[in-house]
């Protein structure tokens, strides 16, 4: 996790770290993580008192699709949007860099899940000289306020939205692997572009660009975690680990019921209200090795 003050350096990360993991048990893992995220999810839908925005952020082929595959598997569809942003429209360039963004932001009780972002305006806009520096410096300062805002009560979002921002970090020979595979998979080919080796020459731009977004706009309301991601089981391991401990830190509780419960037992079943129930102490839903609480800060 970057925290605040912290310094990012996206070349110093070991993008095929494992913590120790190995593949068979990180897949049990997911499993139970995903699990866990749907009767999670639930909850925060009936609740429908705050909103879960999930930012992608990902060189091409970093694996935004199959991260919100896994998620998705795991959620209720009737809670959950999926926004893709691509190159903005017209209509979107004529309009402050954050318009577009604020339209698809999400309700009480909604996970939305950003593939791509406005960290776009801060990344591909610097690599590629979009907009003057001094509108780069103080496209951070926005950023920085708007995530910050989205944690406020409002008349919507009761309880405000909650910010998580993941970049999926692969490396540049990962990269290569993963476009020859596209290249060699007639199911895939579409997805391939000139535009997309193209790029690569600005390798070390984009991480230096990135790296820069991240260490700028990381706030306690809206963390970065940076994501080793050429083995996508890490990577899908690592994530929903921290969607997990997040909702589970939310502390949710059903809403109370509407009618009269005991009242309805009475008449329908026959049953007297039942004794109460000593609450139970939840365990832990899992242990993690130190390594990956201490290196992705999953406490």
């Amino acid at each position: 996790m970057v925290k605040p003050g912290d310094k990012v350096d996206l070349n110093a990360v070991d993008t095929g770290e494992t913590c120790g993991w190995t593949k068979s048990k990180a897949r049990t893992q997911i499993k139970r993580n995903l699990a866990r995220i749907a009767e999670l999810q639930e909850q925060l839908y009936v609740e429908k008192k705050r909103g879960l925005l999930i930012v992608l952020q990902a060189m091409d082929t970093g694996g935004k699709d199959g991260t919100i595959r896994t998620l998705g598997s795991a959620m209720n569809p009737a809670g959950t949007r999926v926004v893709a942003f691509k190159k903005p429209t017209a209509e979107e360039k004529a309009h402050g860099f954050l318009w577009r963004i604020r339209k698809h932001l999400p309700k009480a009780g909604e996970v939305v899940i950003f593939n791509r972002s406005h960290y776009e305006d801060v990344g591909i806009a610097r690599v590629h000289g979009l907009v003057p520096e001094k509108e780069l410096q103080g496209r951070y300062d926005e950023i920085n306020e708007f995530e910050d805002a989205l944690a406020l009560p409002t008349q919507e979002v009761p309880e405000g939205t909650h910010v998580l921002k993941f970049f999926l970090h692969i490396g540049k020979a990962e990269q290569l692997e993963r476009f020859r595979d596209r290249l060699d998979d007639p199911a895939k080919q579409w997805k391939l572009s000139e535009a997309d080796f193209a790029e690569r020459q600005h390798w070390d731009d984009y991480m230096e660009a990135y790296s820069l977004a991240l260490s700028k706009c990381t706030t306690a309301d809206a963390p970065w975690f940076v994501v080793p991601a050429d083995n996508k089981w890490m990577r899908d391991l690592i994530v929903s680990q921290v969607v997990v401990d997040y909702l589970e830190g939310l502390r949710m509780k059903p809403p109370a019921p509407t009618v009269d419960v005991d009242k309805i037992r009475k008449k329908y079943f026959g049953d007297p209200p039942p004794a109460a129930k000593k609450a139970a102490v939840r365990r832990p839903f899992v242990r993690r090795p130190p390594s990956l609480r201490a290196d992705f800060g999953l406490n």
